[in-house]
């Protein structure tokens, strides 16, 4: 027998908060008649269920094309399942439940993996939602939505596989991760499914195979015999009561045509071979095998009943009328016979040579022995299948393992190596960075002993340029440099090395009125080989731009001074003219000593 379940592919939560309703079951439809007429057993229903759960565990097979619902089971999982209220980087963009197989588009907002599907097979040229509430002015083209401009976000996938979640079903208690939520949904004891034999009842999972049993109007079965319609529970406890010479009449003819009766059930193309003993199910061969192999726990259940009342049927013939006797041992031996012949390869064979009064005896117990071991054989021999598959699939995976662990190996020793590499580059940058570091400060000590060569003299004459007059007076007043240095000069190529100071806003008597213009003697490299002190004249010349009227002054060393001693410090003290040139005469405009905000100095050394 094969049971099969069809139910919406699409559960609304709202619903199911409020009837218990959580899942729904996708399988293979079966044709009425195998429904209406199909016998129920629990150990069939155990078989049947686990098919079920195996093919309802890979999803939902369509999408339905109506606009998703908030709480739609294929479009999000609701935020009420969640123990902790979920972060909005979790939530759909679209139907604002928890992301369920989260994409992310080019403007950076996540969708459902059938939210975006439906929105871009239903809209033209749709717009991230999103995009448009933020803010409009910045749509652009990554706003626009398409599946193929989407791409998986695994971080986000993998954080919400191990949010905690637990079931909305009334009276269910579990709790668990989201990636056991879905399994969880299919196998719900709590949840109510609709009964698959449509006879139009929903009830608990784990009422209904007590609802078959017990309850189900269209789960009957037919007795062969006064063809009375019954459940399975009232079925077992069944037994005809009829006029006695018909059931001899019955029992006589019963024999004789018992291996035709089987032979032809064996042969049979539109029905079970056990529709003599009240299996109703029809079709190809090809369903009649499959059918066969997945129902052999109701058949050998048939088939136990069936002796049953062979047995009870024939024990009240043999009291009425001894003659009758031999036939029954005959009948009783024919139908062992028959359950012989009609158990599937493999399975064991009953000896039909017993004696008839040892079958007396022992037949009730030993036919439910029997079922039971052939029931326990099956199912060991499944086990052992699945237990040779499993084994398989470990070996398999355990393969894989350890390729992955070589290659993991192989994959750190290459990040050693490159780690040592990167710290090898680091080290020799830091070389590099520093032997710049090392050439920038040459060049800079180049560059400066290029302008002070190109800026000397040796001659005993110097021409000093100042740029930005007024911004250095004005600097000069506020005391941000109070002075400047002229480049050093020689008095000759081996001579004296000086070089000139000025004061723009005066200094000591001439503060504040006067430009101050000192003489500086500094210390050379051949002053070893100089007379000391210094006694050479010294001229000052502020140069009229206009070549009108030069302002000059001049004075000779005082030879007792400590300035025009030969340097023991880079430098003397500086000597000169304090009160050169009044500050009121250098902006006259009858004089040209700035120009274009620059002035010239001259200093002159006489040599001779």
């Amino acid at each position: 027998m094969h049971v099969s379940c069809t139910f919406s592919p699409t559960v609304h939560y709202d619903d199911c908060t409020a009837s218990g309703l959580c899942c729904g079951l996708g399988a293979d439809v079966l044709p009425p008649k195998a429904v209406s007429s199909t016998h129920f057993s629990p150990l069939l229903f155990a078989s049947s269920s686990l098919q079920m759960a195996e093919k309802a565990s890979s999803g939902p097979q369509d999408i339905p094309s109506s606009s998703p619902d908030e709480n739609e089971f294929p479009f999000g999982y609701p935020t009420s399942i969640c123990e902790d209220v979920p972060e909005q980087k979790y939530l759909c963009s679209n139907c604002n439940n928890v992301l369920k197989k989260a994409l992310q588009t080019l403007c950076g907002h996540r969708y459902c993996s059938a939210c975006l599907s439906w929105i871009v097979r239903n809209n033209k040229n749709p717009v991230c939602q999103k995009c448009k509430e933020e803010d409009p002015s910045t749509l652009s083209e990554g706003s626009l939505l398409a599946e193929e401009r989407a791409f998986g976000d695994a971080a986000i996938n993998k954080e919400i596989s191990e949010l905690r979640v637990h079931c909305v079903t009334l009276g269910c208690s579990w709790c668990g991760t989201m990636k056991n939520f879905e399994e969880h949904q299919i196998l719900c004891e709590y949840a109510l499914i609709p009964c698959h034999t449509g006879c139009g009842h929903v009830v608990m999972r784990k009422k209904l195979a007590d609802h078959l049993e017990n309850g189900c109007v269209n789960n009957m079965t037919v007795c062969h015999k006064c063809k009375q319609s019954s459940s399975s529970s009232e079925y077992q406890k069944h037994s005809c009561e009829g006029n006695l010479y018909r059931e001899q009449k019955h029992v006589q003819a019963e024999t004789p045509s018992n291996e035709k009766n089987h032979s032809g059930l064996s042969g049979s193309t539109d029905g079970c071979r056990f529709s003599e003993v009240g299996c109703s199910f029809g079709g190809s061969k090809e369903m009649i095998k499959e059918h066969e192999k997945a129902a052999v726990g109701t058949h050998m259940l048939l088939l136990l009943q069936y002796v049953k009342q062979l047995k009870a049927n024939l024990s009240t013939a043999s009291k009425a009328a001894n003659g009758f006797i031999p036939q029954t041992e005959l009948n009783v031996n024919g139908a062992e016979k028959s359950i012989s012949d009609l158990c599937i390869p493999g399975s064991l064979q009953i000896n039909g040579d017993l004696e008839a009064d040892c079958l007396t005896r022992t037949s009730v117990p030993r036919d439910e022995s029997i079922v039971q071991q052939l029931v326990r054989e099956k199912v060991i021999s499944e086990l052992e299948n699945k237990l040779l598959v499993f084994e398989n699939i470990v070996a398999v995976l355990n393969k894989e393992v350890e390729t992955s662990n070589l290659e993991i190996t192989a994959f750190r020793r290459q990040s050693e190596l490159d780690q040592n590499i990167i710290r090898g580059l680091e080290l020799k940058i830091a070389e590099l960075h520093c032997c710049l570091t090392q050439k920038d400060a040459g060049l800079s000590r180049l560059h400066k002993s290029l302008l002070f060569s190109e800026q000397t003299s040796y001659d005993g004459v110097f021409l000093w340029k100042i740029t930005d007059v007024s911004q250095k007076l004005q600097d000069s007043v506020t005391g941000r440099a109070v002075s400047l240095y002229s480049p050093a000069f020689y008095t000759a190529k081996y001579g004296y090395k000086v070089c000139l100071r000025i004061y723009l806003n005066g200094d000591g008597m001439g503060k504040g009125t006067h430009i101050s213009l000192f003489f500086v003697v500094m210390k050379g490299d051949y002053d070893a080989l100089l007379p000391w002190p210094f006694r050479h004249k010294v001229t000052f010349m502020l140069l009229d731009q206009n070549n009108r009227e030069h302002i000059i002054d001049a004075f000779r060393p005082d030879l007792a001074s400590a300035s025009f001693q030969r340097p023991v410090h880079d430098m003397n003290v500086a000597s000169g003219c304090p009160t050169f040139l009044p500050l009121t005469k250098l902006q006259s405009p009858k004089h040209a000593y700035v120009k274009e905000d620059t002035l010239f100095l001259k200093c002159i050394i006489d040599t001779n």
